[in-house]
């Protein structure tokens, strides 16, 4: 059998320890694979595992934060986790969420500012007008990586979607929002941190 195969059977073991025993090397699969056959044949995979055990889907995140070497490096290549991690993004377990996001921002280190706007902007947008809090919730943890790599035009963009997701109707969005404001205003300059953030303090004073 080819690893894949193999792979495939023990996900869907009923054993959850065997399941999580096969994402903890998925690694060595992606080794035996190769970094294409990695990318076309693995990945696609595993973003239909997202309906899962949250333990096993905290493995699989935390798996894929470092899988940037196993896709064929930094660059165009690692843009293909994004799409297995936006989904494990979108959980409804805090644990796998803020995995996924941190895995989110390593992988975002590893591609080039120039493919930002066509994969880390979009995919930011797309987390915070999900319908659901979870996703957006989510977003409040990417803005600070993608802010230094987007020029002007952008970054007031996103300004403003974290000032709407500031003001968000579900309470744990507007927490996670708070908690990741310090990082976001970090990378603003002095002036756009009076200009556009100063009125949520006031806000929620």
């Amino acid at each position: 059998m080819t690893p894949i195969a193999i792979l495939i059977e023990e996900l869907k073991n009923e054993d959850i320890q065997l399941r999580l025993n096969s994402v903890r090397r998925l690694n060595t699969i992606a080794r035996a694979l190769g970094p294409e056959r990695t990318r076309k044949d693995l990945l696609p995979f595993l973003a239909e595992c997202v309906d899962d055990e949250d333990e096993v889907l905290l493995a699989l995140a935390e798996e894929l934060g470092n899988f940037v070497e196993y896709v064929g490096g930094p660059g165009e290549n690692a843009t293909c986790l994004l799409g297995p991690l936006e989904s494990l993004a979108t959980v409804e377990e805090t644990t796998v969420r803020e995995k996924a996001v941190e895995a989110l921002c390593k992988v975002a280190e590893a591609i080039p500012s120039e493919l930002f706007k066509e994969h880390i902007i979009m995919l930011i947008k797309r987390l915070a007008s999900g319908d659901w809090f979870t996703s957006r919730t989510s977003a409040c943890g990417v803005f600070s990586v993608a802010y230094p790599k987007i020029g002007d035009d952008i970054k007031k963009e996103l300004r403003g979607l974290f000032i709407q997701l500031c003001k968000d109707d579900t309470p744990m969005v507007r927490r996670a929002a708070s908690a990741n404001l310090g990082l976001f205003a970090k990378q603003m300059t002095k002036e756009h941190v009076k200009e556009d953030l100063r009125h949520i303090w006031s806000t929620s004073s």
